[in-house]
């Protein structure tokens, strides 16, 4: 009878704590992620968008949902089997502005009286209210000689029967990304909502608005007195090779027939500038801003421009951090704003006067900051490694933090994680460099454990706290491994020198830093075995792998997804050149030596150690022929490899069953490398 009773316990207590389960793929899929999110003008109600990934259709869908601002009464606004996007509250606070099938709708709070108000052909994006709620900013891709939409159906039409499907280029820029330009161009408008008259206007014709690259979600926006339009936008001659966005000024009263022929420029550096936010009283212009040409990881120092006096202001030039979104208090007399930090995006406040930083909140990974009406609250987007982004409050005194949405939290709870912990080494010179080290999950520390070394992007990037969606640390590590991702020479979030040192180097002081923090965690973290290791990157990560590959033999296999391998011919094979010309100081005829010092196929004939090879037909950023030749390389050469070639995918892996066999086949190459 006792033995029948502990048993009926332990049934029991089974079913009160389930066993939880290491991560997997489906779980990863199965996370609803928040993306835009905006707060009502009285402060009580969140709108954000929350998307769901089906990996039977392949694909994702985005729905809107209302909750309140105390984390109370979620409800669905608008959730059809198509995509809902770019929800915005109007300043009355009675309409919800949103997109769906590439136009703008508008419907009360409750999600009736929908109506459409544009019925653009070349559709509509990227809303922005003006305070008194009469009219919006957006934007759209067109022909920049046409005058009206039926123009542009007219053209596209025209091309789509034609039996010639060439194309003939005079310009550099043709294609972007992984988009086929043709002779499209972003365009603003502004939409009368009374009317639902929709004015292109033109800004200056070839020129995109917001920029082709380097901008931010806020690259234009109305004066508090509905009077002015600030706007982001590139007028050099030669896009290809300039990162010199700027700030301009147009006068509403100036739009008559709808062409725009009077503007100012604010900004005055030869970098990016962008994201002009008016001050509440309409005094004063907050902008991000890049002061040197070409370089588009340069620092983001915070400007004010003074519309009344003119005048121009850095108010960074003293904190060694890159200003990210701009955020004003309510009296004016302060900016709230964040930035990567270390392994976190810290959220901080900027006093005009005085120009003191104080951080408001450290940790975690914090983003689409808004302010509660009396100023004395934050709203945001928070995620770590173990928790997808879900929406939290704060007062800006940096106290009562807490979660107002909880998506996931069931999933969640069944699924065992580790937080992240961080170790620094030594890296080339003794400067110290700060790695993440995550742990399997049920992590036992009398035991041996294979390790994967994971290298970010960009390369001035950094792995942070997040729960990343592609390279997700926590499903490396759900498969047994511990996963080890240092922030070497050219991350961002450890001042601008430490990022700026990778630019002409990318083979060099990097590479030592990586090698010092893996044999620094091999030494010094007993579980991890030193047998069993292997190495993964993508993009910049990617051509470290096949840097690493011709320069030692640590590793039992190693992962290059859409790596460079060539400079040379990366050069000639890209879109954004200012990018290759920064990174190497010139072009292959000017600086020739730098390239080939720091080509990866020029010590490939080193390599030993076996290599899985990844890449997508419509990555024009690192195109697909520096994947044809690495694996040529190493076939020729007799090295194990394997190429995983996706001919519908990007520079990322996004289609749920794309990403599906990219987890399956880097496992099983990690498993078939694996010494007993």
């Amino acid at each position: 009878m006792y033995r029948k009773l502990l048993i009926i316990v332990f049934i029991l207590s089974s079913l009160a704590f389930p066993q939880k389960r290491n991560l997997n793929f489906d779980d990863l899929f199965a996370m609803q992620r928040i993306g835009e999110m905006d707060l009502s003008p009285d402060g009580r109600t969140i709108v954000f968008t929350a998307s769901s990934f089906s990996i039977d259709l392949n694909r994702g869908n985005s729905d809107i949902f209302l909750i309140d601002s105390d984390g109370k009464n979620l409800r669905a606004l608008k959730n059809s089997e198509k995509s809902e996007g770019n929800p915005r509250f109007s300043p009355d606070g009675r309409k919800i502005a949103y997109t769906l099938d590439g136009q703008i709708r508008v419907c009360n709070t409750d999600g009736s009286s929908d109506e459409q108000l544009t019925s653009l052909y070349t559709g509509a994006s990227g809303i922005v209210w003006s305070k008194d709620g009469s009219k919006m900013l957006f934007v759209s891709s067109v022909y920049p000689d046409c005058q009206d939409q039926e123009c542009n159906k007219n053209r596209d039409e025209a091309q789509e029967r034609s039996k010639v499907k060439a194309s003939i280029f005079t310009e550099l820029l043709y294609r972007h990304w992984n988009d086929w330009r043709g002779d499209k161009r972003s365009h603003l408008f502004i939409l009368d909502v009374s009317s639902k008259e929709a004015i292109d206007l033109n800004l200056y014709g070839k020129y995109d608005v917001p920029p082709i690259a380097l901008g931010s979600a806020n690259d234009y926006s109305f004066s508090p007195d509905g009077k002015e339009i600030a706007f982001t936008m590139n007028t050099d001659s030669f896009p290809a090779t300039s990162t010199n966005n700027d700030i301009f000024l147009i006068n509403i009263s100036d739009i008559s027939t709808g062409k725009v022929t009077r503007h100012k420029k604010i900004s005055i550096s030869k970098g990016n500038d962008n994201q002009p936010v008016y001050s509440p009283d309409g005094r004063y212009i907050a902008f991000s801003s890049m002061e040197r040409a070409g370089f588009e990881a340069d620092k983001q120092r915070l400007m004010i421009y003074d519309r009344e006096k003119g005048t121009l202001t850095s108010l960074t030039d003293k904190f060694d951090r890159s200003v990210a979104e701009i955020v004003w208090a309510k009296d004016g007399t302060s900016i709230f704003f964040n930035a990567a930090n270390e392994v976190y995006e810290s959220i901080y406040k900027i006093n005009l006067m005085s120009r003191e930083v104080t951080p408001v909140l450290k940790e975690r990974i914090n983003t689409s900051l808004k302010l509660s009406p009396d100023g004395n609250t934050l709203y945001f987007k928070q995620q770590r490694s173990t928790l997808p982004y879900e929406i939290f409050s704060m007062g800006t005194d940096g106290k009562n933090l807490k979660q107002l949405t909880f998506l996931n939290a069931e999933r969640l709870s069944q699924i065992e994680m580790n937080e992240i912990e961080t170790f620094t080494s030594k890296g080339a010179g003794g400067t110290p460099v700060q790695s993440i080290i995550v742990k399997p999950p049920f992590f036992d520390p009398n035991k041996k454990y294979p390790m994967i070394f994971l290298i970010h992007g960009g390369p001035q990037g950094a792995w942070n706290d997040d729960f990343h969606f592609r390279w997700n640390i926590q499903m490396f590590a759900s498969d047994g491994y511990v996963v080890v991702a240092p922030n070497p020479r050219g991350s961002t979030g450890y001042g601008q020198k430490f990022t700026d040192e990778i630019s002409g180097d990318w083979g060099g002081k990097v590479y030592t830093d990586l090698m010092n923090a893996y044999d620094y965690a091999v030494k010094n973290y007993k579980f991890i075995d030193g047998r069993n290791t292997f190495a993964a990157g993508a993009s910049y990560g990617g051509y470290m792998i096949n840097w690493i590959a011709g320069h030692t033999d640590r590793f039992n296999a190693l992962v290059s997804h859409a790596g460079v391998f060539n400079l040379e011919s990366m050069y000639g094979t890209t879109e954004e050149l200012w990018f290759t010309e920064w990174e190497f100081k010139g072009t292959p005829w000017t600086n020739r030596k730098l390239y080939e010092k720091f080509s990866p196929h020029r010590y490939i004939h080193n390599c030993k150690t076996p290599v899985l090879v990844v890449h997508g037909a419509y990555d024009f950023r690192v195109p697909e022929e520096q994947a044809f030749q690495l694996f040529t390389s190493l076939q020729r050469l007799g090295v194990k490899s394997k190429f995983l070639y996706f001919p519908d995918e990007t520079h990322f892996v996004a289609k749920p069953q794309n990403a599906r066999l990219w987890w399956k086949t880097v496992f099983e190459w990690f498993n078939e490398n694996y010494k007993k």
